[in-house]
């Protein structure tokens, strides 16, 4: 049976509970455990697939086709364990589950409350795949005191009774301010964070206390004395320079022995940092720096292309340099000419995104690193806009664009080179959709597996002409003008194993231009940087040093 370990927020949101929980989790793999990884989100959407990035930053996707927040990302990255449907609730889930049950009569006519039946629904979601890991972390979305959360904290609270005494851990992650003007570091928003959590039947066993530099012996005894934890359970979490130091920055705090001896494991194995430390070398020994352009539609906001960002730093990793990105708006070229805003980049790469707005600057983008030879990754609608830009600028098509954009506009514009995909090939399956579903869940989610041309790009970087990758994606390019942009010079060197659906495209005249429909840094990891990402990586190294 797992021990479980409950990881909750207190004094301000965004503090690093997901970053935490996932060093923890690589920690304890290191010492030889197997973990999973869980969040329970307290916000009533169903799931973020419908949320806006402005709102919630990326939506992560599973093998499995679940849309999960973000930080099922960092889970991923810092554990190497891929995340299921299973992993990761909302209240939005849950209240939609136990109201489907009273519809069929399932409650027998009772009375439904939130004690016991949310209640219950959140107990049963924990406890999915109890038996298969040693330690499962499930992080509480949001901060003690939200109304919203109160489910949440009573579910646990009711969790950790049902268990055998010793078998679940509660860890609290609050903010330690420092007020310059006094040269004080305060513990009174900490302690009133905890006696919100125990005014709920939640007693903290680990308290975790972000702050910009270390915890005087002062302080930790005060905290230790007032919140009720042993002193070697006050863990400072520091500012760092880059979140794959924190598995060996709590380390060396102590937080993985602080956890292992609240559930009394004596004596515990000794930790195999060897990964850790080799991470930790290749971001901090780097040699040279790489310059690479966003452009996108949601600059404004980094978490929105969170998993990207740090498939390029991993990509960097491969090859031991920084890699500098700056994010350029891509509404921007609209109204101007792209080439005084890219030039000076090693490598260009257009995400993903949806409508229309900024797509023609895009197209701008991916036109640019095409006449300019600069290396190119399309992600998604990137691949679409490459596709778009090479039928408009060379295969002849005037008129190409989107139905996609056309279907926002409510009328015909384009001749739609990409169109809404209506059907497809899921296992033994075939998946209809129609225009008019609900949005939420309804495109083609989670692991693909695609068929790369030999002797292609693509299959040299991958190493292998069989890849599976994961999708999120309503609209694919349509087939029918693919001769017309194959003569053209671009090439479609990765296709769905049924041939209907184009997975890859590449120029083959450019020495390096690949467009992708799925998205590969959603697999990408420290230790195991993506190959795409580590190949596009490798071609702007190749471009700096000829500059």
């Amino acid at each position: 049976m797992a021990r479980f370990i409950f990881i909750t927020g207190g004094v301000v949101s965004s503090l690093g509970k997901g970053l935490a929980s996932a060093a923890l989790g690589a920690l304890l793999q290191a010492r030889g455990y197997s973990v999973r990884l869980r969040k329970l989100d307290p916000y009533l959407n169903v799931d973020p697939g419908t949320m806006s990035p402005f709102e919630h930053g990326e939506v992560f996707v599973t093998d499995d086709g679940a849309e999960t927040d973000l930080d099922l990302g960092h889970y991923e990255r810092f554990t190497g364990v891929p995340a299921r449907k299973t992993d990761s609730i909302s209240s939005g889930r849950i209240y939609t589950n136990v109201l489907e049950k009273e519809r069929r009569g399932d409650y027998l006519g009772k009375t439904i409350q939130v004690i016991p039946h949310v209640t219950d629904e959140i107990k049963d979601f924990i406890r999915i795949g109890e038996d298969e890991v040693d330690f499962m972390l499930c992080e509480i979305g949001g901060t003690v005191g939200d109304i919203e959360g109160l489910p949440f904290f009573e579910a646990i609270r009711q969790f950790a009774q049902d268990k055998p005494r010793g078998q679940c851990l509660f860890m609290h992650l609050t903010l330690l301010p420092f007020i310059a003007a006094s040269g004080e570091l305060k513990t009174k928003p900490t302690q009133h964070s905890v006696k919100e959590l125990r005014s709920i039947g939640l007693a903290p066993d680990i308290l975790v206390c972000r702050s910009e530099g270390p915890i005087p012996a002062k302080e930790r005894e005060k905290l230790a004395l007032f919140c009720n934890v042993r002193p070697d359970a006050v863990i400072a979490a520091q500012d760092l320079k880059s979140i794959y130091a924190a598995p060996l920055a709590y380390h060396r705090e102590g937080l993985d022995q602080a956890v292992l001896d609240a559930f009394q494991i004596n004596p515990a194995p000794k930790p195999q940092l060897a990964r850790w430390e080799d991470v930790a070398d290749r971001v901090t020994g780097t040699e040279g720096e790489v310059k690479i352009a966003i452009v996108g539609k949601y600059t404004q906001l980094e978490d929105a292309y969170k998993s990207i960002a740090e498939a390029l730093t991993h990509g960097g990793m491969a090859h031991r340099v920084k890699v500098r990105i700056e994010w350029v708006d891509a509404e921007l070229f609209d109204r101007e000419d792209a080439a005084p805003h890219l030039e000076g980049f090693h490598a260009i790469l257009v995400p993903g995104g949806f409508g229309e707005r900024g797509t023609e600057g895009k197209i701008r983008a991916a036109q640019f690193a095409r006449e300019r030879k600069v290396p190119y990754l399309g992600i998604c609608l990137g691949m679409q806009m490459a596709v778009i830009e090479a039928a408009r600028n060379v295969a002849g098509v005037s008129a190409a664009g989107s139905e996609e954009f056309d279907h926002e506009a409510g009328k015909k514009r384009f001749e739609p080179v990409v169109y809404h995909l209506k059907e497809w090939v899921q296992g033994n399956a075939k998946v209809e959709r129609k225009v008019s579903d609900d949005k939420g869940g309804t495109m083609r989610l989670g692991a693909y597996d695609a068929v790369l041309e030999p002797g292609s790009k693509v299959a040299e970087v991958y190493g292998t002409t069989q890849i599976d990758e994961r999708h999120r994606h309503r609209y694919e390019v349509d087939i029918a003008y693919r001769a017309q942009l194959e003569e053209a010079g671009l090439k479609f060197t990765g296709m769905s194993p049924d041939g209907r659906l184009p997975e890859i495209v590449e120029w083959d005249d450019h020495p390096w231009f690949i467009g992708v429909q799925f998205h590969p840094e959603l697999k990408s990891k420290p230790f195991a940087p993506h190959p795409l990402f580590a190949d596009f990586v490798r071609a702007a190294k190749d471009v700096s040093r000829l500059v």
